[in-house]
């Protein structure tokens, strides 16, 4: 017996579970890359970490930045507008 998930039953909560593993996978994303390009600027600069140190602290904060801007986008995008006749906006 197979179990076949039904898409349009459960389509809210699959949506919102892509929008999570989007927004978490660009937050790992930004610090492994910035944390690995800094790891190799140490080796060929021979600064002891330092570089490894800033590089991920920047990951952090451009995947906070990258993530928060999504998340923006995902909240724009679903909000209702409240323009037209029927709001008294014109």
């Amino acid at each position: 017996m197979a179990m076949v998930l039904d898409y349009k039953k459960h389509r809210p909560w699959a949506e919102n579970l892509s929008i999570v593993m989007q927004v978490g996978l660009t937050m790992a994303g930004c610090i492994v890359f910035c944390f690995f390009t800094g790891h190799y600027l140490d080796r060929w600069a021979g600064s002891h970490g330092i570089l490894t140190v800033l590089m991920t602290l920047f990951g952090v904060i451009g995947g906070g930045v990258v993530s928060y801007r999504q998340i923006m986008e995902v909240f724009a995008n679903s909000a209702p507008t409240n323009s037209g006749p029927d709001h008294g906006i014109d």
